[in-house]
């Protein structure tokens, strides 16, 4: 397992992309550029027009597309909330630093003060930081993004259901509280306002750091369920609430990309738009689609952890490229510090620097002998180039969905030892291990290694290289 230690890339690795007409990496690239992550939660890799949208149209977001890159096999860590964000944020697979699953308020552990986050790497070089929107790597003061590298915070600490009005659950919950630094200044916010208000202080903050490098991480709420969208979107989709949700989304896309345009800092900008997780099939008509993936959120088949990504950055990465190499959000870290001159994180890391793939060198191909899907501490799969292994495990599915906001119900079924390719089925419909006995048993050595390094619940396996998280 290539697990955990940074690398920075030489760049022959051998692989097709589409051809490259723009200027390659190496040539003028910006000293500092700016960073822009915006990251939904839930959004289904099915949920965007340059996906194969219906009901909804996100011409902001396509662009993007157009003119940038658009990954058809980009996937998350973990298929849930707070294991996603760790791994997006620390370039680790989340169970390696010891927070899995999504932290409640309950919680009393978070990220760990010992690890390295995007915005740190970001501001070791001088950079401006700041994260709007949802958070979810511990909630209590030490754990909130003031305190791991951004120098603005503003936002929800964890879900948005997390709240007493949740349909089914309210009881268990306090008022849910909206941060500032890491100030509480209001409970239960009005959700209506959070896009809105997450997108005029991503803004702001580009408008006042225009002559200074900057990393602007936009986490949204949205399209988690409960739904809340403002009035200049409330109706105006045919898919709905869920479709007026993402009609917003996009168009707070639109308003941060048009704000670097108007200061002129599209050429000296990288941006990124991806999600979570795949789509909560649980609420139904307040769920997004993983179309032509199986599955949605809290599973590892391909339409829980395979979600849409798109990258853009002009005269760096090609206008209209898509990429079929299969990455992973752990590899932003790595690039990304690559991009501003960082030095790597004191501790080993899981991501890889993926520049030569994003930049159009020749033969360049995904770094990953393997990427690997656990569900909190058990390894449910892993994938290695066409072929995708299950390991037996039981997974969540729909057997009912609910509708209105209220969540319908899960059956749980079983998964055994099966073998896919993804080149001709991405759907997973047909086991093929009886006929690639040699391929499973690769992959099965390479699950051994993985084991080892961060152990695995089915098997009872304690990892050799695990850390712990921050604690109260």
């Amino acid at each position: 397992m290539r697990t955990a230690f940074w690398r920075i890339l030489p760049a022959l690795y051998l692989i097709a992309l589409p051809p490259m007409t723009t200027a390659r990496a190496a040539d003028a690239r910006p000293v500092h550029p700016n960073i822009v992550v915006v990251f939904t939660d839930d959004q289904g890799y099915g949920d965007l027009g340059c996906y194969g949208a219906r009901g909804f149209q996100t011409p902001n977001i396509d662009r993007l597309a157009a003119e940038g890159m658009r990954f058809s096999d980009w996937y998350v860590a973990q298929p849930v909330c707070s294991s996603s964000r760790t791994a997006l944020l620390t370039g680790c697979y989340p169970n390696r630093l010891g927070i899995v699953g999504a932290l409640g308020p309950k919680a009393r552990h978070g990220i760990h003060d010992a690890e390295t986050t995007l915005a740190e790497v970001c501001r070791s070089q001088g950079y401006r930081t700041a994260m709007y929107g949802k958070w979810h790597l511990g909630h209590h003061p030490q754990f909130l993004p003031t305190r791991h590298g951004f120098d603005e915070y503003y936002g929800l600490p964890y879900s948005n259901d997390m709240w007493p009005l949740h349909p089914t659950s309210g009881r268990d919950f306090p008022p849910l509280p909206l941060i500032e630094g890491v100030q509480t200044i209001a409970l239960n916010p009005d959700q209506r306002q959070l896009t809105t208000a997450y997108t005029e202080r991503a803004v702001s903050f580009i408008e006042r750091n225009q002559d200074h490098p900057f990393f602007l991480y936009v986490a949204h709420s949205m399209p988690h369920v409960p739904l809340h969208v403002s009035d200049k979107f409330q109706g105006k989709s045919e898919r709905g609430l869920f479709g007026d949700v993402i009609s917003e989304i996009d168009w707070s896309v639109g308003q941060i990309v048009d704000t670097l345009a108007k200061h002129g800092l599209d050429r000296r900008t990288l941006v990124i738009f991806t999600c979570d997780n795949g789509p909560w099939l649980l609420y139904g008509d307040h769920a997004g689609s993983a179309a032509p993936l199986r599955e949605g959120k809290a599973s590892v088949w391909e339409g829980g952890v395979r979600v849409p990504c798109i990258m853009r950055f002009p005269g760096q990465i090609a206008a209209g490229a898509v990429c079929h190499e299969p990455l992973m959000t752990i590899d932003l870290l790595p690039t990304i510090a690559r991009l501003v001159g960082a030095t790597p994180p004191s501790r080993p890391i899981d991501g890889l620097d993926i520049w030569p793939i994003l930049s159009g060198q020749p033969g360049a191909h995904s770094p990953h002998e393997a990427l690997y899907f656990y569900w909190l501490n058990d390894l449910h799969a892993l994938r290695s180039g066409r072929w995708k292994l299950h390991f037996p495990h039981r997974y969540p599915h729909l057997q009912l969905a609910g509708g209105g906001g209220k969540p319908g119900r899960y059956e749980q079924l079983d998964s055994g030892l099966e073998l896919y390719d993804l080149e001709t089925d991405v759907g997973e419909t047909k086991n093929v291990a009886d006929e690639h006995p040699d391929v499973v048993a690769r992959l099965k050595s390479l699950a051994e290694t993985a084991r080892e390094d961060l152990g695995d619940g089915l098997t009872k396996r304690q990892g050799k290289n695990l850390r712990e998280p921050g604690r109260l």
